[in-house]
């Protein structure tokens, strides 16, 4: 027992600051895509043309890129000959609305609202979440779970996941929402008690990502439930997924 403690006393605190500081992503992060304002080559399509997912388009307002399909694998930024798209270290992604997600040049970045003040009263200091994996492949439920490990340690912000949506206040789903697999989301969330909150974390939850189109699968969360929360990646980041969490219930995180 001796020695168990004096490991822990050699190891030290390993929970990250956030969100009083950033903490350091690594080298390989890919955060918020940038969209630069200098115009396209007449007829280029060669980013569009090398998304997997067809989140890159162009319409009548100009070059778009919907987040919400995205998977951040970056093929586009080395597609395109006018370097015209290129991937940030910005951690903040989420936003608490669908539109919210489709980003344009010289346009505002994804952001998360605070829930109205009824439910943030309620929620601010104790929200309970049950997780929903509807199909994914465990990506995005990994970089959930990890959240509750001593280095995010989820918990210290009052935020948990439980095991019942009867102990819950509103569900976090994570895949494309396989046709197997509505009924039990629609009745878990069906289940939480009232007021309650839906949460959609990665491309497959919020539009599909690349399942999207299959005739297993349904979508994602955003046709079934009033999400309120969409937090976009292939996997997001355990930051992301944090960040948007607080902002959600009102707490600052760095900008």
């Amino acid at each position: 027992m001796l020695n168990i403690l004096l490991e822990r006393l050699r190891q030290g605190k390993r929970t990250v600051a956030f969100p009083k500081a950033m903490p350091p992503l690594s080298p390989r992060f890919r955060g918020l895509p940038v969209l630069a304002e200098s115009p396209c080559a007449e007829g280029c399509a060669s980013c569009a043309g090398a998304c997997p997912t067809g989140a890159l388009g162009a319409d009548e307002d100009g070059l778009y890129l919907d987040l919400g399909r995205c998977i951040l694998c970056g093929t586009c930024a080395e597609a395109c000959p006018g370097r015209r798209v290129s991937f940030s270290r910005d951690h903040r992604l989420a936003s608490s609305t669908r539109d919210g997600l489709v980003l344009r040049p010289g346009g505002r970045a994804p952001h998360v609202a605070p829930l109205e003040p009824a439910r943030r009263k309620l929620f601010a200091k104790s929200l309970r979440l049950r997780q929903v994996s509807a199909g994914g492949c465990n990506a995005c439920e990994a970089d959930t779970n990890v959240l509750t490990t001593i280095v995010f340690d989820l918990g210290r912000f009052g935020i948990d996941f439980v095991a019942s949506p009867r102990h819950a206040d509103g569900v976090a789903v994570t895949g494309p929402v396989t046709r197997n697999m509505l009924e039990a989301t629609l009745g878990t969330f069906a289940a939480v008690p009232d007021p309650r909150v839906a949460i959609a974390i990665g491309a497959c939850a919020i539009s599909g990502g690349l399942f999207a189109g299959s005739p297993e699968t349904t979508g994602g969360a955003t046709p079934h439930l009033p999400v309120d929360l969409f937090v976009p990646g292939c996997p997001p980041h355990p930051i992301t997924i944090l960040d948007g969490l607080l902002r959600l219930i009102g707490i600052r995180t760095p900008e």
